[in-house]
């Protein structure tokens, strides 16, 4: 069972949603932080917390754990982990019970998220009928198949991520429209692994324009 962060929808009662997912080592608290400077009426805002602690960050949580290997480059495929599978299911489980929960349906539900929940959101957000998708400082888990219908997506990224290098977020870019997805994306030059004001700018003015 999720546990999740929740801001009501101000005025309520909710006419949206927003889900956001934090990244690893992170937690729906920074996920709220962000989400919460959102100037979005009537959406209210979900922040489930990750399946598995963190292995170096006792209070921190992530979907799935990286292989152990020196630097990850983001080149090889991870799908096929155990624990993103398990992640994967629960999300998909529990967004797909979100309008009985908040009474917005998905067809008014927008699901983003940051650096590993932008690759969770890439991996469950296609097959849902949402109206759409943020990954900030995400990638791919795999290369994406041919897709029908899926949200549109925006994708935004840093050029001087060191976590997360910004070659990952155009790979996985090129992979999505090549599938068929319609992708709006930003690089912000000089930025790093982060949510900054000019992103939380461009997330606010998708959600506006999907909303209309």
């Amino acid at each position: 069972m999720l546990q999740v962060i929740t801001i009501p929808a101000q005025p309520s009662p909710a006419d949206y949603a927003i889900v956001i997912l934090h990244g690893w080592g992170g937690t729906p608290e920074d996920a709220a932080q962000f989400t919460g400077m959102l100037e979005v009426p009537r959406a209210v805002r979900l922040m489930p917390r990750g399946l598995f602690q963190h292995p170096y960050n006792p209070e921190g949580q992530m979907w799935y754990d990286f292989p152990h290997v020196e630097r990850l480059d983001f080149k090889i495929d991870l799908s096929d982990r155990p624990d993103l599978q398990r992640s994967r299911q629960v999300l998909r489980d529990w967004m797909i019970s979100l309008p009985e929960q908040t009474g917005v349906p998905l067809n008014k539900t927008i699901l983003g998220g940051f650096s590993q929940g932008g690759a969770m959101t890439i991996e469950v957000g296609l097959e849902l009928p949402l109206a759409g998708l943020m990954s900030m400082s995400g990638y791919a888990h795999r290369p994406i198949s041919a897709v029908t219908r899926a949200p549109k997506l925006l994708m935004t990224h840093g050029t001087a991520d060191n976590v997360v290098p910004i070659v990952a977020s155009r790979a996985a870019k090129d992979t999505l429209i090549s599938a068929g997805v319609e992708v709006e994306s930003y690089e912000f030059p000089g930025m790093g692994h982060e949510i900054s004001l000019d992103v939380i700018e461009r997330m606010q003015a998708f959600i506006l324009a999907q909303f209309a």
